[in-house]
């Protein structure tokens, strides 16, 4: 009896120090990853306060997804609280609350790299969605948020706790998108506004943090197990395959499928769905005509 107590007892105890170590190890890791610096020179943007850019600026904040993590007006909000995982935070993007440190320059290479004005890279902001967004769109986004009233909201401050240093470790949370970005500076520009494929593929960038960066589906990074993965987007037999254009824009103006079901709430079919007639025909063509290539079926959510 005493022989198993101590076997059990020495079981535990190496149990104990492996976890830790694991713990240990996913920390310094993750430490080393938010701390390194990323070298940002682009252009500076082509700034306006044309009413026509802050129309296209609000239009953006709104189909682009920045509204459903920061909220109505920016005044952000807690957006993720997974306990172990993650508490996460889209901050506060009102003026009164970031134009001490971003100037309109460093708001853009927010959205497009990733980073703080000091190069340190943002937790969980999903910038890879945003890294070819034209100089015009972003500049218009930014004289948006510069122009939003301005709001003292404190959400708090994103925490990424043991579990989910864990998870970066091994590739299930993307907690540093600044390191799949392409720094180099650059002009960006964009295709003609219309219902073509290439102005359809520079729209759907922002469908590429959750179905992928191929469309072919997967599980969302650092999404909790009983939510299902985003599905495929191609036109395989497990995507589109049989969806006509009229399907497709049933998901985001009604969300629903073809078949009548409900698309998951996770999906934030609500701002998709504000986009114009020709914005949803433009990613539908570029959608539409992509290789079918086998990935997640399209039972799931999106």
């Amino acid at each position: 009896m005493r022989s198993w107590v101590s076997r059990a007892a020495w079981v535990a105890a190496s149990l104990f120090i492996v976890v830790g170590a694991v713990f240990a190890i996913a920390w310094f890791k993750t430490e080393a990853d938010l701390g390194r610096v990323y070298a940002v020179a682009d252009p500076p943007l082509p700034m306006t306060n044309a009413p026509g850019a802050l129309a296209r600026g609000e239009h953006l904040y709104t189909v682009t997804g920045c509204v459903e993590c920061h909220g109505e007006g920016g005044r952000g909000k807690v957006f993720i609280d997974a306990g172990p995982v993650a508490f996460v935070v889209a901050p506060n993007l009102t003026p009164a609350a970031v134009r001490e440190r971003y100037d309109a320059d460093a708001l853009g290479a927010a959205i497009r790299h990733g980073v703080d004005p000091q190069g340190r890279p943002l937790r969980v902001m999903p910038s890879t969605d945003f890294m070819n967004l034209s100089d015009e769109d972003t500049a218009a986004l930014v004289a948006y948020l510069q122009a939003l009233p301005s709001s003292d909201n404190q959400p708090g401050i994103t925490e990424i706790r043991p579990l989910g240093r864990v998870m970066a470790m091994f590739g299930k949370l993307h907690l540093v998108p600044a390191a799949d970005i392409d720094h180099t500076p650059r002009k960006r520009s964009a295709p003609p506004a219309g219902p073509t494929a290439d102005y359809g593929a520079y729209l759907a960038q922002v469908c590429t943090g959750c179905h992928g960066m191929a469309w072919t589906g997967q599980r969302v990074p650092g999404t909790p197990p009983e939510l299902p993965p985003a599905p495929n987007l191609t036109a395989h037999a497990t995507g589109l395959q049989g969806w006509t254009e009229a399907d497709f824009l049933r998901v985001f103006r009604e969300g629903k499928r073809p078949d009548g079901s409900d698309v998951h709430p996770f999906m934030p079919w609500r701002s998709y769905g504000r986009m114009s007639d020709v914005e949803m025909q433009a990613i539908w063509k570029h959608l539409s005509a992509l290789p079918p290539a086998k990935g997640l079926p399209r039972r799931t959510a999106g």
